[in-house]
């Protein structure tokens, strides 16, 4: 007895060069399935999504441009005499790396052009990232399971600062030498280990002769090659996670709405890429920045006015330009130069600190441990709201301070008084700022109530046989009445420790940890707005009264209940 094996009938033989080469890639690697799974990946569709995108679009255009750039650029720190175009600067002793940025920016062909675009694409790429990060923020896309890919975010902003800060370094002129003479004095702020730690970054005494060439290591291939790995990280846990989404009907934490990678988001990307590849070019060839040749090269005696950084730093310069110089102190002989340390280190190092720690403290006052996909209203979550802004007025608050003296200059005001406000601003604003963003995101959560409950006005006035007058209101639709009422109002902590052991009648060790977590949860969440229920929405659909707390607060409206 024979026995046949029924064979699968040969699968088609791609006839286009790109199908032959697919085909030999799949059936080698087994790429095929990743990809086709990768491709059928939903993703929502919203405008604040593409500030992400900007971001990595405007590192690929630094990467383009940087190893233009690096083909030329010159790091050492070793003297020559500067024999080119620039007549203003004939016959000076300057650097080998300010010599070769000259050289770069006037002698090779598309130079100049390449160094804007570099730059320029440096201070978006900082810009869509922080703006990336506030959209996070604001919209609790930190929550779980995201807390992980929040902290490699957090990680990249800090290396989007590095590493703008170590390019706009590398030119040797007068504004980054100042700036590399400000590092130092940082660094040397720090108590016990600031004089080594200036020593090891330095090679030796300030300026020494290694720091451009360390500078250039660090630019080009340390912190290029850590953004690198973490966007590739950042780009996986958004597939594993699953994207979020803003709220909706029919959006779910269970689901996501939105149309696939492919063809949709890749044709979308693609043209993308090339909006923001054109709009840097066109800064870059229309824009002057970073005019080098205008400075000079470095020379630790003059210091021009009006010298700022790029403007991702300048808070760091204004909190130098507002901390008092007297503060410093002598301890057993040794100098803790406060002037230096408070505004360099302390006040960056507590704003960074709340930055990368809030989602793990939100977690902790929420008990919330559901993953969540569906972003918050920002005016749902009013606190934390608050809190955001306030951020950013500290932060402004600090880059004005950085541009004291130019706003002096351009307005005929006072140095000296603008400090002074800026100071008591930098204490008072953010505490006002917090409290007017809480009222107006608990005064919207009660203008959506009463428009769930009541539905939209539209100045129609009916007048019934009785002869009484009222308005008629016009119902939400299905899509806004769910966008309004389906969020969750945390409550805030219950004290769940006993400030005295029941049994034994000792002191609970507990008690002070819950007690200050209760407070926190209390400071969250005890001015809130709970969400319209179904029962209220009922009892309104049926001419009731409004819900007994939205009555008391606005009582002017239960005239107006009548459609």
């Amino acid at each position: 007895m024979t026995t046949t094996e029924a064979t699968a009938p040969a699968p088609a033989v791609p006839t286009t060069p790109a199908g032959r080469a697919a085909d030999y890639l799949d059936q080698r690697t087994g790429i095929g399935v990743a990809v086709k799974a990768f491709a059928r990946k939903v993703f929502p569709d919203h405008w604040s999504f593409l500030l992400g995108e900007i971001a990595l679009y405007s590192f690929v255009v630094l990467i383009i441009t940087g190893i233009f750039l690096t083909m030329f650029f010159v790091p050492s720190m070793g003297l020559t005499t500067y024999d080119g175009p620039v007549t203003t600067l004939q016959g000076q002793t300057v650097s080998e790396a300010f010599n070769s940025t000259l050289r770069l920016s006037f002698e090779v062909r598309g130079g100049l052009l390449m160094r804007q675009i570099h730059h320029w694409a440096a201070l978006i790429f900082v810009a869509s990232a922080v703006t990336h990060m506030m959209r996070v923020f604001f919209t609790g896309a930190f929550r779980k399971p995201r807390e992980l890919n929040w902290m490699v975010g957090f990680t990249l902003l800090i290396l989007s600062l590095l590493a703008g800060f170590s390019g706009y370094s590398l030119p040797d002129d007068v504004l980054s030498g100042n700036g590399l003479r400000i590092t130092d004095g940082v660094v040397k702020s720090i108590p016990i280990i600031g004089s080594y730690l200036s020593y090891f970054i330095f090679g030796g005494e300030f300026p020494g002769h290694d720091i451009i060439p360390r500078l250039f290591t660090v630019h080009v291939l340390l912190i290029p090659g850590l953004i690198l790995a973490l966007v590739g990280l950042h780009l996986l846990f958004v597939v594993l996670h699953k994207h979020t989404q803003y709220p909706g009907g029919g959006r779910t934490d269970k689901n996501v709405v939105g149309f696939p990678l492919f063809p949709v988001y890749v044709a979308k990307a693609g043209g993308f890429f090339f909006v923001v590849f054109g709009l840097l070019a066109l800064m870059g060839g229309t824009m002057a920045i970073n005019n080098v040749w205008n400075y000079g090269p470095y020379d630790p005696s003059p210091v021009s006015a009006g010298a700022q950084p790029d403007w991702y730093m300048l808070f760091l310069e204004g909190s130098l330009r507002l901390m008092p110089g007297q503060a410093e102190v002598v301890i057993g002989g040794f100098t803790l130069s406060l002037n230096v340390l408070i505004p360099a280190v302390v006040i960056p190092g507590l704003l960074f600190t709340f930055l990368a720690l809030y989602p793990f403290v939100e977690a902790a006052i929420t008990k919330d441990k559901s993953p969540r996909n569906v972003l918050d209203r920002p005016r749902n979550v009013p606190t934390r709201t608050g809190l955001g802004v306030a951020f950013l007025t500290a932060f402004i608050i600090l880059a004005l301070a950085g541009s004291n003296d130019l706003i002096a200059t351009h307005f005929r005001l006072s140095i000296n008084s603008i400090t002074w406000v800026l100071r008591f601003a930098l204490f008072i604003a953010p505490v006002i700022a917090f409290w007017c963003t809480k009222r107006i995101c608990l005064g919207l959560q009660r203008k959506d109530r009463e428009l769930v409950l009541h539905g939209h006005e539209h100045g129609r006035i009916v007048r019934t046989e009785t002869g009484e007058y009222f308005e008629v209101h016009k119902p939400l639709t299905e899509q806004e009445r769910w966008l309004r009422v389906n969020y969750t109002a945390h409550a805030p902590l219950e004290l769940s420790e006993a400030a005295y052991d029941a049994t034994t009648g000792e002191k609970n060790p507990r008690y002070r940890k819950a007690k200050r977590w209760s407070a926190l949860s209390r400071f969250f969440f005890q001015d809130r707005i709970e969400p319209v229920t179904p029962a209220e929405l009922e009892a309104a659909q049926h001419h009731a009264h409004p819900a007994p707390e939205l009555a008391a607060r606005q009582p002017e409206t239960d005239g107006r209940v009548g459609s």
